[in-house]
């Protein structure tokens, strides 16, 4: 028996974990949703808010690799366009509110450039899934938001170790490789 929605994310994603597919995003969809929509008062989750640090590790599987941060992001606040390289990432939103944008990479003869494709705004309670090579970018437009990002591995080592992370600059009004 779990004492809160926390632990009860960990105990669900732990028993449903394994190779990607769509039948495991869709659970971690659903579980992730279901965290968020924790009530205020759970210990962990008033602690976080009350702290409301730019990031924090909430959990890390060393049996899987899962790993699950919190953010606290402020109005205006933006992250330019990236992938996550081989991971796959599920964005829940707490509080607040969040715009992400997806994009296709475009190979031309002047170079590669951004398309963006849609976006989406992100309410309380809700998530959205970045599969592995999809580009995005977030904004947040009301703040303060708590944001939970759930990935499938630790993406600061797939980023700084790995070097598989692609980030994104604006040159001239395009979006393009950063150097």
């Amino acid at each position: 028996m779990t004492d809160n929605a926390l632990e009860l994310f960990i105990q669900r994603t732990r028993s449903i974990w394994g190779p990607l597919t769509s039948d495991l995003v869709a659970s971690g969809l659903r579980h992730l949703e279901e965290l968020v929509k924790a009530p205020a008062t759970e210990r962990w989750l008033s602690a976080l808010r009350e702290e409301a640090p730019a990031s924090k590790e909430l959990y890390r599987d060393a049996k899987h690799g899962f790993v699950l941060q919190a953010h606290t992001e402020h109005a205006g606040l933006y992250r330019p366009p990236h992938d996550h390289g081989r991971g796959w990432v599920i964005y829940a939103l707490q509080c607040g509110e969040i715009a992400m944008s997806t994009y296709a990479r475009v190979e031309a003869a002047e170079g590669i450039r951004l398309v963006k494709r849609d976006e989406t705004l992100l309410r309380a309670g809700q998530a959205r899934l970045f599969l592995p090579g999809d580009i995005h970018d977030t904004r947040c437009v009301t703040g303060p938001a708590l944001l939970f990002r759930f990935t499938e591995r630790d993406l600061k080592q797939e980023d700084l170790v790995a070097r598989r992370v692609t980030r994104y600059v604006e040159r001239d009004g395009v979006w393009t490789v950063a150097p």
